[in-house]
């Protein structure tokens, strides 16, 4: 049998990540999650929260509020 060639993951620190792997995992009951979902989501989360501080700043705040999102 021939050996089977090594890949590469490309892996993102998991102390960068505000997500929890475990979390999601246990949450997508009837599928199961690729390795580079974890970094996708952890982007789109940041990119929600860069976009309710904006709206926060913009209505003179300095607290983020639900409505922000």
């Amino acid at each position: 049998m021939a050996a089977r060639k090594k890949t590469t993951v490309k892996k993102v620190p998991t102390s960068e990540m505000i997500i929890s792997k475990s979390r999601t995992k246990a949450n997508a009951k009837s599928c199961n999650v690729a390795s580079d979902f974890y970094a996708a989501l952890d982007a789109k989360v940041k990119e929600i929260i860069r976009n309710a501080e904006k709206r926060a700043f913009d209505n003179k705040r300095k607290t983020l509020r639900p409505f922000d999102l």
